[in-house]
């Protein structure tokens, strides 16, 4: 912590082993969410006599379910951050996406976020000893473990209260 600021420092970090778990979480709800719409989009082309629609949604291409999958993966990732600042995994793992400063980022930060997730090898920026990916790096955000970072927040304002006063 420096000049009165609070700054998040590497034993706020979630853990290597709660971002795997947050990976593993999130593609599972991704998943779910992929099929659901895919399954809710045939259910709906039968009962409306579409069966046009339904053929086409059951004879997509791996190309185009791909892209399908990437498209619903940017919009769970960024919706769920921008409103929540955390995932559906990062809920469970008790985990958020903070600035630098502890607070909540912008959209554009978020949607960087989203992009840089799929670079093909962001996977691989967690086996560094402090896991922060590239998605992290570029849109200069930090995923801590959010009881930590309460209580440290709240030790710090205590103290700047008390030095103020």
């Amino acid at each position: 912590m420096k000049s009165g600021e609070f700054t998040i420092t590497e034993e706020l970090y979630a853990s290597q082993f709660q971002r795997f778990l947050n990976l593993c979480i999130d593609l599972m709800f991704i998943y779910i969410i992929v099929l659901s719409l895919g399954t809710t989009i045939i259910l709906v082309a039968l009962s409306a006599n579409n069966f046009e629609l339904s053929n086409w949604v059951e004879n997509l291409s791996m190309f185009e379910i791909g892209f399908y999958a990437v498209v619903v993966a940017f919009l769970y990732y960024y919706f769920t951050e921008v409103y929540f600042s955390r995932t559906i995994a990062k809920l469970i793992t008790h985990t958020i996406v903070v600035n630098a400063d502890g607070t909540k980022p912008s959209k554009k930060a978020f949607f960087i976020r989203s992009c840089c997730r799929f670079i093909p090898i962001d996977a691989f920026s967690f086996l560094k000893e402090f896991p922060r990916g590239w998605h992290d790096t570029f849109s200069q955000t930090y995923v801590v473990k959010k009881r930590k970072l309460n209580k440290m927040r709240k030790h710090f304002n205590a103290l700047t209260n008390v030095v103020e006063a």
